[in-house]
């Protein structure tokens, strides 16, 4: 897997990610939306060490 193939994967799971986030939140589950905040931060450290712009991406800006 190279390094485009990286990022486009790892965009996809941080969308999919935050739309859960946000349901998450919605609802008022807090271990899920917990749990869910540890897969956000480090697919957004993974993203931004690869040099993607998380500010056209990130929605939950936390």
């Amino acid at each position: 897997m190279n390094n485009g193939e990286i990022i486009q994967r790892g965009i996809e799971e941080f969308r999919e990610v935050q739309d859960y986030m946000i349901l998450a939140k919605e609802e008022g589950a807090t271990k899920t939306y917990a749990k869910l905040k540890d897969k956000y931060i480090s697919l957004k450290t993974l993203l931004s060490s690869l040099g993607v712009n998380m500010s056209d991406i990130d929605k939950i800006k936390e």
